[in-house]
C-alpha cells in the first residue's frame, strides 16, 4: 500500500473511532534534531519510535519522548524481553508495520493484524496533554491525547505496556 493510501486508511480508522486530531505538515527528515527544526510551533510532546527485537526474535515497538535516553542494555528487564534488545531490520518495519524506516509510529500497529509486535510506551507520555506521531508518512505529525491513543491501540488489539525509562 502506498504511503498516501496507508495515511488515508489510518485517518478513516481514527474517524470511525470518533477521533479528530490535528495534523501538521513539514519537510521529510531523518533525525529527531532535524524534525525539531522543521515542525514549527506544533503543540504537544514529540516522540521517537523504535522497532526493537530481542534474542528470541520477539518484536517491541517503543514510543518515548524524543529527548529520552533509551538504554537498550537494560530495557529488556523492564518489558519482559529475552536478552538485550537491538534494532529490528528495516524489512520488519516494511513487512509488519507497512511503513518505511524513519516513519515508525504506533499508529502503524493498525497493520500488525497478527499481533507480532508488543507496544511499549514511556509512562510519562500517558500524562501528556498531546502526543505527536507520524500518521504513516514522514512529512506530517498528528497529535493525539493519551485517551485517543489508548482507544486507537485498543481498537487494534495492542494495549500499551507503560514503563518508566528514567
Amino acid at each position: 500500500m502506498s504511503a498516501p493510501e496507508a495515511r488515508q486508511r489510518l485517518l478513516d480508522h481514527l474517524a470511525a473511532l470518533g477521533i479528530d486530531a490535528p495534523i501538521v505538515g513539514y519537510p521529510a527528515h531523518s533525525t529527531v534534531e532535524e524534525g525539531k527544526a522543521l515542525r514549527a510551533q506544533m503543540a504537544g510532546t514529540f516522540t521517537k519510535n523504535l522497532l526493537l527485537r530481542d534474542k528470541k526474535s520477539r518484536l517491541f515497538l517503543l514510543s518515548a519522548q524524543e529527548d529520552t535516553a533509551v538504554d537498550l542494555k537494560t530495557l529488556h528487564t523492564r518489558i519482559g524481553a529475552q536478552g538485550r534488545l537491538g534494532f529490528a531490520a528495516p524489512d520488519f518495519v516494511r513487512t509488519l508495520l507497512d511503513v518505511e524506516p524513519g516513519t515508525v509510529t504506533p499508529l502503524a500497529l493498525l497493520n500488525d493484524t497478527d499481533g507480532a509486535v508488543t507496544f511499549v510506551i514511556e509512562k510519562d507520555l500517558l500524562d501528556a496533554e498531546q502526543v505527536n506521531f507520524h500518521p504513516m508518512i514522514q512529512t506530517e505529525s498528528i497529535g493525539l491525547s493519551p485517551a485517543q491513543l489508548t482507544a486507537f491501540l485498543d481498537s487494534c488489539a495492542h494495549p500499551p505496556l507503560a514503563v518508566s525509562l528514567a
